[in-house]
């Protein structure tokens, strides 16, 4: 059984920082591409960034520059730091797991930033 386990969200002030982490178990992690997507209410879900095996990186251009994807795959866990958080990055996040073919999902942290 995957399980996938958000923690880290909460409201902060525009400017500020949060940084989300997502414990995975029952999974090939180190092998596995690990995502955050987000969305908000009336909102596609997107992706804000992914980060490959070989540790290789990709950003939602909304976010270039300001959040950091990382992965430590000692403890199965992916980070996504969040810095210089704007309003509009006020969303749910999903931490996503990619071992091969198939989807897992984290059941979602609130991040909501006020301005």
């Amino acid at each position: 059984q995957v399980q996938l386990v958000e923690s880290g969200g909460g409201l902060v002030q525009a400017g500020g920082s949060l940084r989300l982490s997502c414990a995975a178990s029952g999974v090939l992690f180190s092998v596995s591409v690990m995502g955050w997507y987000r969305q908000a209410p009336g909102k596609q879900r997107e992706l804000v960034a992914s980060i490959t095996s070989d540790v290789r990186t990709n950003y939602a251009d909304s976010v270039k520059g300001r959040f950091t994807i990382s992965r430590d795959n000692a403890k199965n866990t992916v980070y996504l730091q969040m810095n210089s958080l704007k309003p509009e990055d006020t969303a749910v996040y999903y931490c996503n797991c990619k071992p091969w073919a198939r989807d897992y999902w984290g059941q979602g942290t609130q991040v909501t930033v006020s301005s």
